[in-house]
């Protein structure tokens, strides 16, 4: 005995599919974000007028190169769920929607691995 109406279970179908799963995601990830944008903002706010060593220096220690990574990783995965529900929900050509949806999952994919290497070029002193 299950939760599904009659009707779906006739189809197979539903109109959430795993939309509850990408909502929480979005929320965990956003929540994420607060404290980590804090702390890489305090970061910056102390590293003004700092000179470029120092900045390396700071920057490559490993609690900042960690809180950094974290706030990549959660960022880019936010905006490509938010950007992915703004292309399914107005966009109604199928070929420009799968399009879209694709050059969304690789265009943050690319742009993050780009900053996470960055960092991690930082915080491994290369």
């Amino acid at each position: 005995m299950g939760m599904k109406t009659p009707l779906k279970k006739v189809r197979g179908l539903g109109s959430a599919k795993d939309g509850t799963t990408h909502w929480w995601h979005q929320k965990v990830t956003a929540i994420a974000m607060i404290p980590l944008f804090i702390i890489t903002l305090a970061y910056i706010i102390n590293l003004v007028g700092a000179d470029y060593s120092h900045i390396r220096y700071v920057l490559g220690t490993p609690f900042a190169a960690l809180v950094m990574l974290l706030l990549i990783v959660a960022m880019f995965y936010h905006l490509k769920l938010g950007l992915q529900v703004v292309i399914e929900d107005y966009i109604h050509t199928e070929s420009t929607k799968v399009a879209l949806l694709l050059l969304n999952s690789f265009s943050c994919a690319v742009i993050g691995l780009a900053a996470a290497l960055a960092v991690l070029k930082l915080a491994l002193g290369s």
